[in-house]
């Protein structure tokens, strides 16, 4: 009897293993078209047919394409905000800013397809916009403020406005982290990807240098 429990049990745990290797293959196929085709373009029979599944396999994991996206978003902040944590005890605001937006930019380095998917690809993200609060997209923000905010009552940025100031601080590392991944400093003959990645950090310097009151 124990016999045929254990096996009842591996067999559940077997299929339990097979709808996550199918789910993730369907995540991995809408990446890759996503970023081929864009967000308007990829489709549910696209992704089945890339993965050589039906449409209603798909939708057995997924109720829509916008539910993919999100997910992938979801999964994106998740890696964000737990490199942002990493710095969650530096004591020193100012410290901990550089350190985080240093963190942005190497985040858009080592995943640049998500990169793309969070920040850069135009979608509908009907998923988010049914929530009264995204908490994966929320905290990453939130951390950033929370740490403008300190900075500014300690007198160690020369401003006054927390939002402003996150935001400006976020445009400078996403204009960096864009132009990079997209390859435009490439274009320009700006060196390879070693030199290019260290000057993207020599500017984040240099900006953070700017903001020092």
């Amino acid at each position: 009897m124990f016999a045929v429990f254990i096996n009842i049990m591996a067999i559940k745990d077997r299929k339990e293993r097979d709808k996550l290797d199918r789910r993730k293959l369907i995540l991995e196929s809408a990446t890759r078209l996503f970023l081929k085709h864009g967000y308007e373009k990829a489709s549910i029979r696209n992704i089945a047919e890339d993965i050589e599944y039906s449409p209603a396999t798909i939708y057995l994991y997924f109720k829509d394409k916008d539910e993919i996206f999100f997910i992938l978003h979801e999964q994106g902040f998740e890696i964000l905000n737990k490199e942002f944590l990493k710095h969650g005890a530096v004591a020193d605001p100012f410290e901990r800013l550089n350190a985080i937006g240093q963190r942005y930019l190497q985040f858009s380095i080592d995943h640049p397809d998500y990169y793309d998917l969070m920040f850069m690809m135009k979608a509908p993200l009907n998923e988010i916009s049914c929530m009264d609060k995204w908490d994966a997209g929320d905290n990453a923000f939130q951390f950033l403020m929370k740490t403008v905010g300190e900075c500014i009552d300690q007198k160690l940025i020369n401003h006054t406005d927390a939002g402003l100031a996150a935001m400006t601080v976020w445009s400078f590392v996403h204009g960096l982290a864009s132009l990079c991944i997209k390859d435009r400093f490439k274009s320009m003959q700006m060196g390879d990807d070693k030199s290019i990645n260290e000057m993207l950090f020599q500017s984040f310097a240099y900006f953070m240098e700017s903001m020092k009151a």
